[in-house]
């Protein structure tokens, strides 16, 4: 066990030492919708990592409580996920289906406490009876129905007498309450929907908070660990088992960070929308942040363990970059792999003094590596090097081959041009060169000085092997989703040569290949007939020089210190305080504002300007905090009360948030009012159909196949088309105009 604990092991010290628990059980409780992604891996690691650490063990439990997104394969992906990472359930593999009579029976007991209600309000007017954060909410009429009518209608809920969103079934707590989760909150709703495990057994379903909680007890989870947006959701957790008084020991729930960071998109629905969309080749493509993208690229468990250690268990979301994860496989990957030669874009080379043919000893790993090992290097009278490698007119600083230049041939002989051929265009197509016999690598007597070795293949002896240059999917720090898709994620080299015993060893192992990077054979798509090589990372932090705004590569392997964040002063308590239990703002906000004496300033005068509590404190809380990284709110071109009218023109639905993003630049670069760069720059938001109509058509007839697949159920492609829209409108389209009218055309 680390002698360093985190928060939660903190926790769970204390209560093992206190008799609380005689047994550690946390839980891993997917949504069997999706691959699993990073952020997964992470929560994988923290409940395994804690069960293993405390000597107890940790459940792998579907959370397949929605039929109409679940399908057996993600739960394959999910198990997968899992053992890869290096860890095991053992036999406590479960599904929340499992439990749904007995979660059923606790209904019908809450029912009969007079603690729960069926209600007939259609899904916009839930919505509306709940209230706002500064409003109290209004009880369905529905509410005072007798216990015997809630319980009847329970019953012909179950037996599938009713439609889709016709009943749900609501604890009943209180309307009023502070956190909006605790009013009157949903338990069961209906849906006629094949389950992929339970078939057509039943036509209502659990909500999450009702069924986690229970599933928690009835599996003898000690420690519910889940992540920061369920902080609120917590209240409803201890309310189900507290008031349905279940015998003790009782799970509690523990929130932490989740895991976000830059340039990638972990939501499950937007990754979706790049697999269906065809963006991509599938949740497993190398570029997915998914676990099986990351395996299929050539990531190891080790480095994506390393990875979540490094950035280790906090209280407060932040941004991770996502240079330290690919620090974490490069430098995992540095120590493990054999160096082997490859080139990409190869230009023939004869070397007119050298008549035979040798086979030259070298190793595959450098001095500093610990490991042996070493292969036979053909070499010939006809070589392949680097194109780059060749320079007829050479800059300052080119170390490599010249006409005037000699270079070596990394573990062979020193080589000098004597001529270059070209072809009638002017294109190098052969360079003639002579080779220095007492050159030869570890005995080299010539006395010829060289500043640099390059990579080289015999031309007889070397494997043609295709490429695939992998780069990041997104070019946006914060990405969208597609529109903001790097078209150069992916370049593919269909004719790169490789030294002969990269094809001779086994097909799963990684190599760097010098000056390149990391590379891995392809374990769908390799064959001996068709090597398939993808690029897992690059020798450097490359990235870093195409965006300045990226951060240096990590340095060190201990890059975060572990434990609780630093108490708060009084000051910043209160503060914290009152932005969380009277202007309803979560916990996160509030700890980012209540800690910074200039955002809470700012937040404060903004507020008096237009009272959008939660509007306002999200756009200081990201935007505004990042603005004043590096300088002061004086610097800043823009004032509290221009902000403020920026979440107005939002809110009022004047603009789209995706087009508030783009205003507030303009007012970071020039501090113009944002009403007056909506109309000079024309960005008001769509909402008449007859503007938005033309444009669904248009897509729906460029897009026969997924029409057809929406129409025979999939019904997922809802985001496909509507992201369309908002692309081909640059974002100013409303979204809940789209939406709506796409679902009708898609209808109909």
């Amino acid at each position: 066990m680390n002698k360093s604990k985190d928060f939660l092991r903190a926790i769970v010290d204390e209560d093992l030492k206190s008799g609380k628990y005689k047994e550690i059980v946390t839980r891993f409780p997917p949504e069997p919708n999706g691959f699993p992604h990073i952020g997964h891996a992470k929560s994988i690691y923290i409940n395994f990592g804690i069960a293993r650490d405390f000597k107890g063990h940790c459940n792998l439990r579907m959370d397949d409580t929605d039929p109409s997104k679940e399908d057996t394969k993600y739960v394959e992906a999910l198990k997968d996920a899992v053992q890869w990472l290096g860890f095991d359930w053992g036999d406590n593999l479960y599904f929340t289906s499992n439990y749904f009579p007995r979660i059923y029976d606790y209904a019908i007991k809450l029912i009969k406490m007079g603690k729960a209600y069926v209600d007939s309000l259609s899904e916009e007017e839930i919505r509306l009876y709940r209230g706002t954060v500064t409003e109290a909410g209004k009880r369905s009429k529905y509410a005072n129905r007798s216990i015997e009518e809630n319980l009847d209608l329970f019953e012909r809920m179950k037996n599938g007498e009713f439609k889709d969103g016709e009943h749900v079934l609501r604890a009943k707590i209180d309307m009023s309450a502070p956190n909006m989760k605790m009013r009157d909150p949903l338990l069961y709703r209906i849906r006629h929907a094949h389950h992929f495990r339970t078939g057509d057994d039943w036509c209502i379903y659990p909500m999450y908070d009702f069924a986690h909680c229970l599933s928690d007890y009835i599996e003898g989870v000690s420690h519910s660990i889940c992540t920061l947006e369920f902080e609120n959701n917590r209240a409803i957790y201890d309310w189900v088992l507290d008031t349905l008084k279940l015998e003790p020991p009782r799970p509690y729930q523990h929130e932490f960070a989740r895991l976000g960071i830059n340039y990638t998109v972990m939501s499950k629905r937007k990754l979706l929308e790049l697999v269906e969309g065809g963006q991509v080749s599938g949740w497993d493509d190398p570029r997915m942040p998914t676990i099986a993208g990351y395996k299929r690229r050539g990531y190891t468990p080790e480095s994506i363990l390393n990875f979540c250690e490094q950035i280790g268990i906090a209280k407060a979301n932040s941004m991770v970059d996502v240079s330290q994860l690919e620090f974490c496989i490069r430098d995992d990957l540095n120590k493990k792999v054999p160096r082997v030669m490859c080139v990409l874009d190869p230009i023939k080379v004869v070397i007119e003094n050298y008549d035979r043919y040798e086979e030259i000893d070298a190793s595959y790993y450098p001095h500093d590596v610990p490991k042996e090992g070493s292969r036979k290097l053909p070499f010939s009278k006809e070589i392949y090097i680097e194109r780059g490698d060749f320079m007829q007119n050479p800059p300052k600083g080119y170390f490599r081959l010249t006409p005037t230049q000699p270079v070596r041939l990394k573990h062979a002989y020193i080589i000098s041009c004597s001529e270059v051929v070209k072809d009638s265009n002017g294109n190098i197509t052969e360079i003639k060169a002579r080779y220095y016999p007492e050159s030869k690598s570890g005995s080299d007597t010539s006395g010829i000085k060289v500043k640099s070795a390059i990579q080289w293949v015999s031309a007889k002896e070397a494997k043609r092997v295709e490429v695939r240059l992998y780069d990041r999917l997104f070019l946006a720090e914060a990405p969208e989703g597609v529109e903001d898709i790097n078209p150069n994620s992916l370049k593919i080299i269909k004719n790169a040569l490789v030294e002969p015993a990269v094809i001779s060893e086994k097909p799963d192992v990684r190599f760097q290949f010098e000056r390149e990077g990391y590379f891995y054979a392809d374990p769908v798509d390799y064959s001996d007939e068709k090597p398939v090589f993808n690029k897992i990372v690059g020798l450097k932090d490359s990235w870093g020089k195409k965006a300045k705004s990226v951060k240096p590569k990590p340095q060190s392997k201990k890059l975060h210190v572990e434990g609780e964040v630093a108490p708060m002063s009084e000051v910043e308590q209160k503060l914290f305080d009152n932005y969380t239990k009277n202007l309803g703002l979560n916990s996160e906000i509030s700890n980012t504002l209540a800690r910074d004496e200039q955002l809470s300033h700012f937040f404060k005068e903004a507020l008096c300007e237009f009272n959008s509590p939660i509007g306002i404190a999200n756009i200081i809380a990201n935007e505004v905090a990042r603005e004043l990284k590096d300088k002061r709110v004086d610097d800043l071109k823009f004032t509290p009360k221009q902000l403020a009218q920026l979440v107005k023109i939002v809110e009022n639905g004047t603009i789209s948030n995706k087009i508030s993003k783009q205003v507030f630049e303009e007012m970071v670069k020039t501090g113009e009012n944002p009403s007056q760069i909506v109309q000079t720059k024309g960005l008001v938001q769509i909402s008449d159909p007859a503007k938005i109509e033309p444009i669904i058509d248009e897509i729906i007839a460029k897009n026969p196949d997924n029409v057809a697949k929406f129409r025979a159920g999939n019904t997922k492609l809802l985001g496909f088309f509507v992201g369309l829209v908002l692309k081909n409108t640059g974002g100013k389209a409303n979204p809940k105009v789209v939406n709506e009218l796409v679902a009708k055309k898609l209808n109909t």
